[in-house]
Formats: structure tokens, C-alpha cells, sequence
């Protein structure tokens, strides 16, 4: 019951959000690769690979980061 109400409480759950020319990440652990065409971010033990063109970072949080651009591909490796 406990541990319930904590995953409740504290959501780790790895999500996308996907707006118009914009990729909301919430419970990321690092960002592995920026520059402007590319953004690779690791979560658990798997990648997630945004290709673009002008990729640039508008939000960064412990555990959320916001990419704007335009978004071309997303890749889950």
C-alpha cells in the first residue's frame, strides 16, 4: 500500500510530450550528445535520439527538459 502511494507521489515514469516544433522530456537521466541538429538523452538503460535543424534547449530541470526546433526525428534506441 505504501509503495503505491509513492509511485503515486513520486512519478518516474520516463514520458514524451510532443507539442508543435517542441519535445517535453520528463524523467530523464542525462543528456548525452547537443548540438544544433542533434540531442541524444539517456533514460534507464535506453536512448532517446531528436534530429532536427536549430535544436535548442528552453527548459532544463533535474528530471524535465524542453527542446524546441524543428523536430525532424525521433529515434528510441
Amino acid at each position: 500500500m505504501i509503495d503505491d502511494i509513492k509511485n503515486y507521489v513520486f512519478d518516474n515514469t520516463f514520458k514524451i510530450i510532443i507539442f508543435k516544433n517542441k519535445l517535453n522530456i520528463i524523467n530523464y537521466k542525462e543528456i548525452d550528445h547537443f548540438d544544433d541538429n542533434k540531442i541524444i538523452i539517456r533514460y534507464s538503460n535506453k536512448s532517446l535520439v531528436i534530429k532536427g535543424e536549430e535544436l535548442i534547449i528552453t527548459k532544463l530541470l533535474d528530471d524535465e527538459i524542453l527542446i524546441n526546433g524543428k523536430i525532424k526525428l525521433v529515434e528510441f534506441k
